[in-house]
């Protein structure tokens, strides 16, 4: 059975850009660019249907995030490309709960690499994903399941240590 994850993200960095240049849903800017590979394999629509629900329904609060993470930078400083790469890493960092946070982080980067104009762009992505992914570590809102995700015993522990007698 063939994955299309990496696909699917790059036709959704590819709409999240189209967006930014037109006026238009992101629903029709991510489907006319499906395959149709894509659009007949039900997994691979799951994974896509979730993955524009939770950018298009959480977007305001990821970009918080990013905000709070780009110091010096105002938002509309940040390469349109860089932004929706780490909207999108975001995205999948919260709200899939069966994607382990380094491959969310190694796709972003990996994606950076192939669309971006600069090599530091990846360099860029890598930075804030794991500023953004430690605080939110530490705040225990990484919320994963299954072999190879999230140890929360860890978290567990260290909440423990700091609670007072």
């Amino acid at each position: 059975m063939k994955t299309y994850r990496r696909q699917i993200r790059e036709k959704i960095l590819q709409a999240l850009y189209t967006l930014e240049l037109r006026d238009t849903d992101i629903e029709s800017a991510a489907n006319w660019l499906l395959t149709k590979e894509i659009q007949e394999d039900p997994n691979a629509m799951k994974f896509f249907n979730l993955l524009l629900k939770n950018i298009k329904e959480h977007r305001e609060e990821i970009d918080q995030y990013i905000a709070r993470h780009t110091f010096n930078w105002d938002m509309s400083r940040i390469a349109i490309i860089d932004k929706n790469i780490l909207r999108m890493a975001l995205a999948e960092l919260l709200y899939c709960e069966d994607i382990p946070p380094k491959v969310s982080i190694n796709e972003a980067i990996e994606i950076a690499k192939k669309f971006s104009s600069t090599d530091k762009s990846s360099k860029f992505v890598n930075g804030i994903l794991d500023a953004i992914f430690n605080e939110l570590k530490a705040e225990g809102k990484i919320h994963k399941n299954g072999r190879g995700l999230i140890d929360h015993s860890a978290i567990k522990l260290q909440k423990e240590s700091e609670t007072p007698e």
